[in-house]
């Protein structure tokens, strides 16, 4: 194996996912939903303007090394479980995380705690896949 192979980078964009998805989950949302009332608004839109151009740096690559690993290593269980660990959290994101979000930039104060509740859920499950797919990594190094 060398720099030219996908693992090593495969591994490095799982853990940079692994490290932004744990802070997001255990840092990021609790901060965020001790907002008080009367400025969540500002908050949650602070928070989105910054976040995005942490998921544009974490998740393309992401998706673009399972991608190459997929092809480059398609016998290995790891590549497999990386993959499905990847596509857990890409698709919680998509499916959940981001319409959530959008949600929570016009909801009403009743609103809020049901759409927190449903973003925490999702972000469980993105770490839950981050984990799964650094395993993989891991797996498809060995």
């Amino acid at each position: 194996m060398s720099l030219a192979d996908p693992q090593p980078w495969l591994l490095l964009a799982a853990a940079a996912h692994l490290g932004f998805q744990v802070t997001v989950d255990l840092v990021v949302y609790p901060a965020l939903g001790e907002v008080p009332r009367e400025a969540w608004f500002v908050a949650h839109d602070r928070h989105s303007r910054r976040i995005t151009p942490v998921v544009a740096l974490v998740y393309p690559p992401l998706v673009v090394l399972l991608g190459w690993a997929a092809v480059a290593e398609p016998r290995s269980t790891g590549t497999w479980v990386a993959v499905a660990g990847g596509l857990l959290a890409v698709g919680a994101t998509a499916a959940v995380a981001a319409p959530t979000h959008g949600r929570l930039s016009s909801a009403s104060v009743a609103e809020r705690p049901a759409l927190m509740r449903r973003l925490d859920r999702a972000d469980r499950v993105r770490t839950i896949g981050a984990v799964v797919c650094v395993v993989g990594a891991v797996l498809l190094l060995a």
